[in-house]
């Protein structure tokens, strides 16, 4: 009956530890957040001066314009306020290009109702991608309209805003195809036009990754 009685109590001092338990976790815990670096604060490095650019503080995307696959103006302006997941491309690409693009499906898919979400893919042969062309490639990969944009331009401006702008390596082709050189990464850049991280377009865990920082960045988690 002693024993009983001890055993009674034990699990009595049981429940009445378990509130003061979930209390500790919670208060140990409970207030850590999943930190996303901003990067470029100190500005960006240029050795040998191509990109012209002098920056004693945070690098920010440069303003830039360009054409999208409807032929509408699309550019910085457009950017403010969104988050936007950007990456180079070219449609005739015969390498890593149709895997970025199918991996951006997913991420197009993922925030396919979330309007502070917009993906600009960059063409890197514009000579080539024209608007039409880029709207029968966003077509093939079922890019949601108003979310996933194809950009073409002016060559120069877009070789100079990968390589300085987004800080991408970026190598012209000349027309051929298996000579174009560009990064595999996507950007992740916030609406005050910041890099917050780069992850391989190639790489579904690094995808997945991507989804989930654009998601903390959605909710305000900085």
């Amino acid at each position: 009956m002693k024993s009983l009685r001890i055993l009674q109590g034990l699990v009595l001092v049981c429940i009445l530890l378990v509130p003061v338990v979930i209390f500790l976790f919670l208060r140990t815990f409970g207030n850590n957040q999943y930190d996303i670096p901003v990067l470029f604060q100190n500005g960006v490095e240029d050795p040998l001066n191509d990109c012209n650019m002098v920056e004693s503080g945070q690098h920010y995307i440069p303003d830039f314009t360009l054409t999208d696959q409807d032929g509408v103006l699309r550019g910085k302006s457009e950017m403010a306020g969104k988050i936007t997941i950007v990456d180079f491309f070219f449609t005739s690409c015969p390498s890593i290009c149709p895997i970025m693009s199918t991996e951006l499906e997913r991420v197009d898919d993922a925030f396919r109702d979330d309007e502070e979400i917009q993906i600009y893919s960059i063409s890197i042969d514009p000579e080539f991608d024209t608007p039409e062309v880029l709207s029968e490639y966003a077509k093939l990969h079922m890019a949601t309209p108003g979310k996933w944009f194809f950009l073409t331009g002016d060559k120069s401006l877009i070789y100079n805003l990968a390589r300085c702008g987004f800080i991408l390596p970026t190598i012209d082709g000349k027309g051929q195809p298996e000579e174009f050189v560009h990064s595999d990464k996507f950007a992740l850049i916030d609406g005050e036009g910041r890099i917050r991280g780069y992850y391989s377009g190639t790489n579904r865990e690094d995808v997945d990754k991507l989804i989930l920082e654009t998601k903390i960045l959605l909710h305000g988690t900085k």
